[in-house]
């Protein structure tokens, strides 16, 4: 029997508003790790797991704001490299979401899921690179793309693989996610 009370569309927007908030917060926490702070990666994993929890739409959404907001409240990331975050992790959120909700339900789906989210949002910041850089007549190549997408990334590649699809199979046999 389905609560009265339940609306699925005020519970996306609750969630996303906490995946924000992670997002704005996050750094903070691994900022205190000068060595590997910012290779942790902190604004990817609300942004994914909003796109496997809420949908694409509203992954999509957290993950273009929450660059931008930060930016604009705390001063980081700098606004050049915000706009290319922001298009990156706007498709992080939308790949995850929309992946997720297409193939059949699974823990390899949540792998699959995102390792391509990863790979398709790291594509999208290297063509919104080209595009800043370009803009700026700065030089980019692809070392400079490898570098900035997987060599200085490592760390947080590997915590996003063993956090994030605990996190979504836990929340899945809790019935938490609304995607």
């Amino acid at each position: 029997m389905q609560n009265s009370n339940y609306n699925p569309g005020i519970r996306r927007l609750v969630y996303s508003a906490v995946f924000l908030a992670l997002a704005l917060a996050l750094p903070f926490l691994t900022g205190q790790i000068p060595e590997i702070g910012s290779m942790l990666c902190p604004m990817h994993i609300p942004v994914l797991l909003c796109g496997f929890v809420c949908g694409w739409p509203w992954g999509l959404a957290v993950g273009f704001i929450a660059p931008l907001l930060r930016c604009t409240i705390f001063g980081m990331p700098m606004p050049v490299s915000a706009i290319g975050m922001a298009f990156e992790l706007a498709a992080y959120g939308a790949f995850s979401g929309l992946l997720y909700r297409l193939l059949p339900k699974g823990a390899i789906t949540v792998y699959i899921t995102l390792v391509a989210s990863m790979l398709l949002g790291r594509l999208v910041w290297g063509v919104a690179e080209i595009a800043i850089l370009g803009i700026a007549h700065r030089p980019y190549s692809f070392a400079i793309f490898f570098a900035g997408a997987f060599a200085n990334a490592v760390p947080g590649i590997i915590l996003q693989l063993v956090l994030i699809p605990v996190i979504v199979i836990v929340m899945e046999k809790a019935r938490l996610t609304l995607n």
